[in-house]
């Protein structure tokens, strides 16, 4: 048998020592805080040939995430599976900004109806369901595989919301909304992180976008004046570090006025969106 000291340190000739513990705490079902305080303690053979698989998998480029099998968004855990991107930090802008459009009693947008486009693992969604609970949130997603883990997240928070199956407005008929998010594919398809990290094991679906990584925002923005409110409705964006111009010449063609950018954490313009003229 080996401790927990032994196969951490044993472990970060391959792993950064954070990535070690995790795993290794997922195994054990303990958090990081009882391995430091337990770094005596001996493990089986079980655990030790399953953080010994999840060593190997990560070294291997697998991300942590679909390892652990879920990822905190928001301040929630959300499952995920190879199934749906991985929620990201910067797209928590995305939902910043979506509270402030609404406001937090719901009258900034008058019905406070909201569409997520492309869910993927309902992070947005369930979010904006749970931060307001007064709002009608719909969901779409192209991936019935996606689609399911989205139920499971919001089944998981008690997150009431519709999701629906849908090439981006497919499904919708003449349905309109006050408020649209999305956080679409804008990867340009030959972009050479694609083929590199953790990019290569999440749906290319998700990320890859066309020649130049716009065009389903092209088809986001020209389909959704159709899709919104006709008394101040807005759709927000994110989109890549460098495309936000190309994004506001989008808006502006669609006939959006109010157009703005948001930069994120690091400072990149991440989102950007306007409302309808």
């Amino acid at each position: 048998m080996t401790s927990v000291a032994a196969v951490l340190t044993a472990a970060r000739a391959r792993l950064p020592a954070s990535e070690a513990r995790l795993l290794l705490g997922h195994v054990l079902g303990r958090p990081t805080a009882w391995l430091i305080a337990h770094d005596n303690e001996m493990l089986d053979e079980a655990a030790l040939l399953g953080f010994a698989s999840l060593v190997a998998r990560r070294a291997s480029g697998e991300p942590v995430a679909y390892l652990v099998g879920h990822r905190e968004f928001f301040g929630r855990e959300f499952a995920v599976s190879p199934a749906v991107l991985i929620p990201r930090p910067e797209t928590e802008l995305l939902v910043e900004i979506a509270l402030a459009r609404v406001g937090a009693d719901g009258t900034a947008i008058t019905a406070g109806r909201i569409l997520d486009l492309g869910t993927g693992s309902g992070c947005i969604a369930v979010t904006l369901a749970l931060e307001i609970p007064q709002a009608q949130v719909s969901a779409l997603d192209a991936s019935v595989a996606a689609l399911t883990v989205a139920r499971s997240n919001a089944e998981e928070h008690g997150a009431q919301l519709r999701l629906l199956q849908s090439d981006w407005f497919a499904a919708l008929d003449d349905e309109r909304f006050d408020l649209i998010v999305a956080n679409p594919p804008y990867v340009a398809a030959a972009d050479p992180h694609l083929a590199a990290g953790d990019l290569r094991h999440e749906p290319l679906a998700a990320l890859a976008s066309g020649e130049d990584g716009l065009d389903a925002i092209r088809r986001i923005i020209a389909a959704a004046p159709a899709h919104l409110a006709a008394n101040n409705g807005q759709l927000w964006l994110e989109h890549g570090y460098d495309q936000a111009e190309a994004v506001r010449a989008l808006l502006a063609a669609a006939g959006f006025s109010g157009i703005e950018h948001y930069r994120d954490l690091a400072g990149i313009v991440r989102v950007s969106g306007g409302r309808l003229r």
